[in-house]
């Protein structure tokens, strides 16, 4: 039976995929430059691809709706590190307030689960 809160799940699950796709791949199409702002944070190399790639591929699996409990986890993850090592000392405002809610949607869709709308569920119709 389809529901809002399938709707909502579907809505906050393509924005953060759209989101992370966005960055993941911004980093990936300028990882010399990626790898240079990691460097001047403390961050090796290795970093830098780990965190582009867990950005595009999280996002890709929030937006098809498979695995997102994992996917929901890792991209938390990033976030955290993204608060803890850059954001922070910005403040809330102008800082970290973005990550922080790219944080909880996708804590919450690790919680709650995507939902109906799912590549496996089409995939089963077809």
């Amino acid at each position: 039976m389809k529901s809002n809160t399938d709707i909502a799940l579907l809505l906050v699950r393509v924005g953060l995929a759209l989101v992370f796709i966005a960055h993941g791949w911004d980093k990936l199409s300028n990882m010399e430059g990626t790898v240079g702002f990691f460097s001047s944070i403390g961050l090796s190399a290795v970093w830098a691809y780990v965190i582009a790639y867990v950005e595009l591929i999280g996002g890709i699996s929030m937006l098809a709706g498979v695995f997102t409990g994992w996917a929901g986890v890792v991209l938390a993850a990033t976030m955290v590190g993204a608060i803890g090592i850059v954001k922070i000392s910005k403040g809330f405002i102008g800082g970290y307030e973005f990550d922080l809610m790219l944080f909880l949607s996708a804590i919450a869709i690790s919680l709650a689960g995507p939902g109906i709308y799912t590549a496996k569920r089409l995939w089963k119709k077809a």
